[in-house]
């Protein structure tokens, strides 16, 4: 059992790094379209993506033009979110719900992104949270349908266990 976790955390970390890294100007800057952000949506389906998505996070962050302070604030925004979400299963119950409360918990959370981009590109707060935040939210959103349509065909509760 462990190896299949252990395979399938390293599949959604590659994933989620290849993605994001394919179009990694959009994945940096105060103008963020970050494909991988799609992948977060797991957690919902499966606590157990928590890891791969933090790893993918990491390693995707390792090579952002910010420096070592990605790191932190990247890291940190997807912990906390996905930290969130996880716990909201307690009291969500749909999975769309869940979802839709996912989407609205990274979108929010890109405070921390805004920081970060406030501190190493001095670029205005406000703006700069309403700018990634925007980007987050139209990332997860278009995630939503996708990943409930992949979820019919590969069942993303079980592909983990």
């Amino acid at each position: 059992m462990k190896s299949k976790f252990f395979a399938t955390s390293g599949i959604i970390a590659a994933l989620y790094i290849a993605v994001s890294l394919l179009i990694a100007p959009f994945s940096f800057g105060a103008i963020q379209l970050r494909l991988g952000e799609i992948l977060n949506h797991l957690v919902v389906f499966n606590k157990k993506y928590f890891y791969a998505i933090i790893i993918g996070v990491f390693i995707t962050n390792l090579f952002s033009p910010n420096g070592p302070i990605d790191l932190v604030f990247g890291v940190g925004q997807t912990l906390l979110s996905l930290g969130l979400t996880i716990l909201s299963a307690r009291y969500i119950k749909s999975i769309v719900h869940r979802m839709i409360f996912n989407t609205v918990v990274f979108t929010f959370m890109m405070w921390l992104i805004a920081w970060e981009l406030n501190i190493v590109l001095e670029a205005p707060f406000g703006y700069t949270w309403l700018t990634v935040a925007a980007g987050e939210a139209i990332i997860m959103a278009i995630g939503i349908p996708i990943m409930l349509a992949l979820n019919k065909r590969i069942n993303f509760k079980k592909i983990i266990d």
